[in-house]
């Protein structure tokens, strides 16, 4: 095998030739519920947490996905074991598991309702687009996007539908090169960033992250609760402004992907020094340790890999 395979419906398949019918829902409608995994040394990373969630997404949506969580494990571990053998050596993949109802209604042909559709592929992790975070830091802007109600949909429904990360990342790169997003509800309060959760630190209070009710509950933010109390950093989850997001002594995104990586900048002015803090390093370190690797030095050797087939 010459060519990373995926997961569709049942069918093990050549990547490239994995389609999904534009007459899908998850198209129409933006119904797709989604799951993003990464490995480290090709073994899947807090799995159980990952499918957990799906499965509470699933139930939101009503999307029967025809698996148990035993069978999309299985199913996660054989896809990532084959694909990972076609990277180079310290190399590891991303792994996106979806869900959408299926056709949507008004193209089904049939009165029955359609069947989901359930998907499984992988690729290699995109380092280029965050190896020198980890040194430099991220850049946020406030913008004129809000995040979407929970009267809209749950805070707890992992989903596609995310026009209003596009949008809001769209303007805060526009006002500032490289600056990601800070998603603020509708009562001014932070939310997330795209794809991300927001922590900052303070020397008072420890670690702070908005609540569950404010943003996704993130499976990396539980990793990074899990390093805090190991090394004795208070956590808290509790309301947080803009302007404290401002005044903390360090801040920091985390997400599956990157893992952990330091906000210094919001709206120009910096956070603490400006520069990745010393609890930041502490923080990744531990992760590292954690992961059996050294994650900064990992994105940095291969943030430059060739953009074509895994293994070419």
């Amino acid at each position: 095998m010459h060519e990373p395979l995926a997961y569709l419906n049942g069918r093990w398949l050549p990547a490239s030739q994995l389609a999904i019918a534009p007459t899908d829902a998850g198209f129409v409608l933006g119904a797709t519920v989604a799951e993003q995994l990464r490995t480290f040394s090709g073994k899947l990373f807090r799995l159980e947490d990952h499918l957990v969630r799906l499965e509470h997404s699933l139930a939101i949506v009503g999307v029967d996905a025809g698996l148990s969580r035993s069978q999309l494990a299985e199913t996660a571990e054989e896809l990532v074991a084959k694909n990972h053998r076609l990277l180079d050596a310290g190399d590891d993949l991303g792994l996106t598991i979806f869900a959408t109802p299926g056709t949507y209604t008004a193209y089904a042909s049939g009165e029955e309702p359609p069947p989901p559709t359930v998907c499984l592929h992988s690729y290699p992790l995109p380092f280029r687009l965050w190896a020198e975070k980890y040194r430099g830091g991220q850049f946020l802007r406030t913008t004129c996007f809000e995040q979407v109600s929970p009267r809209s949909w749950p805070t707890g429904l992992k989903c596609r539908s995310r026009m209003h990360y596009y949008l809001a990342d769209r303007e805060a790169a526009l006002a500032e090169a490289g600056a990601r997003a800070l998603l603020l509800d509708a009562g001014g309060l932070v939310s997330e960033a795209s794809t991300a959760n927001v922590v900052v630190y303070t020397s008072r209070e420890g670690l702070i992250s908005p609540p569950g009710s404010q943003a996704l509950e993130g499976i990396s933010l539980a990793q990074l609760w899990e390093l805090a109390a190991g090394l004795g950093i208070p956590t808290v989850r509790r309301e947080l402004t803009p302007d404290e997001v401002a005044r903390a002594d360090e801040a920091f995104l985390t997400s599956t992907p990157l893992c952990l990586v330091p906000v210094v900048r919001l709206d120009g002015r910096p956070i603490g020094r400006g520069e990745p803090g010393q609890l930041f390093a502490r923080l990744l370190a531990a992760w590292s340790d954690l992961a059996g690797l050294d994650i900064a030095g990992q994105a940095v050797r291969f943030a430059n890999r060739r953009l074509t087939t895994p293994g070419s």
